[in-house]
């Protein structure tokens, strides 16, 4: 088990650095920060005062090295637009964006496990050839796409739900949370099930594939013919079988919506760290978006840990395997 975490967190620190050093170069050749900051009636002397004082003067090789030695500190440098540390920035928003991804994540989860259950149970039902042909919809529809048919229907035509922004937070331990006010759950509606529809199919196809691969072992069959109450197969014998592989995609899956929540914090003006993003890339403020790329990063291999610690304690012959190598 020690060997196969350890092994897990070396490649993770490896993916770290080749990520930083491609994050410095790509962000370096987005363009010159100071065409932004400074005004266009600045003259050479102000220009390169601005330059100096960004740490921009200096050679690319310089810049990277000292780039990557504060990194290791923790300090990815200044904002230019804001001013102050470029982590602060990025951490700022960072529960906001993560309350968006957990909520949207219960949401798939909660949907997609039945339905998918289900859809195993019954593959030639009309119930289950329902729900997989539902499923492609949520695989095929874009989420900026789903998130305007919302907007229209809910909040433009109903007027049920806020079309964007976020609402009234309650103060947990200084951060503040939507989902603990009623006024603010409706802003957050909207938002996390467009980040949830892709995620909801595809655990209904994962959970379909894996009921009616478990649905046909040998101590399924011998539980009912024991006259075990379907519903005890379902929540003892079979659910944590398919639930094993449901974690595994759903870890890596979760990663992938505080990254690419882009879109629809976008689309819904919802102030996390995509929109940040964004906003970051049009004034060409590099600490910020070198941040949040890092940021990101981090999280996905945090993430990846967890899950493979999950993993080994849910299925022991990942750990076997690993003291074997």
């Amino acid at each position: 088990m020690l060997v196969f975490l350890t092994r897990r967190l070396i490649g993770g620190l490896l993916v770290l650095f080749v990520t930083a050093t491609l994050v410095f170069f790509a962000v370096f050749a987005l363009g010159n920060p100071v065409d932004v900051m400074v005004s266009p009636d600045a003259d050479q002397a102000e220009r390169a005062a601005a330059i100096a004082r960004l740490g921009l003067d200096r050679p690319i090789l310089e810049q990277y090295a000292s780039f990557l030695w504060n990194a290791v500190r923790g300090d990815l440098g200044n904002s230019f637009v804001y001013g102050k540390p470029a982590t602060t920035v990025i951490l700022e928003r960072l529960p906001v964006t993560l309350e968006l991804a957990i909520v949207a994540m219960v949401i798939a989860l909660g949907i997609g496990l039945p339905l998918g259950i289900i859809a195993g149970l019954k593959p030639s039902g009309l119930s289950g050839k329902t729900i997989m042909s539902g499923s492609i919809l949520g695989f095929s529809l874009p989420n900026f796409w789903i998130g305007l048919m919302l907007i229209s229907i809910f909040a433009v035509q109903l007027k049920w739900l806020p079309s964007g922004g976020r609402g009234p937070t309650v103060d947990v331990f200084g951060i503040p949370l939507s989902i603990l006010s009623l006024e603010g759950l409706k802003y957050l509606i909207l938002p996390a099930f467009t980040l949830a529809l892709y995620k909801t199919s595809l655990i209904i196809r994962i959970c379909e594939t894996g009921t009616r691969t478990v649905n046909r072992q040998d101590y399924i069959r011998t539980a009912r013919a024991r006259g075990v109450p379907p519903g005890r197969i379902v929540t003892v014998h079979l659910l944590k079988n398919v639930i094993i592989p449901v974690i595994t995609v759903m870890g890596l899956e979760f990663g992938a919506m505080i990254a690419f929540a882009v879109a629809v914090e976008t689309v819904f003006s919802y102030p996390g760290m995509g929109k940040l993003l964004i906003d970051s890339i049009n004034r060409i403020d590099r600490p910020v978006i070198v941040a949040y790329l890092m940021v990101t990063c981090l999280i996905f291999v945090t993430v990846n840990l967890i899950v493979d610690a999950l993993y080994a304690v849910l299925d022991p012959r990942v750990r076997f395997s690993a003291s074997k190598a």
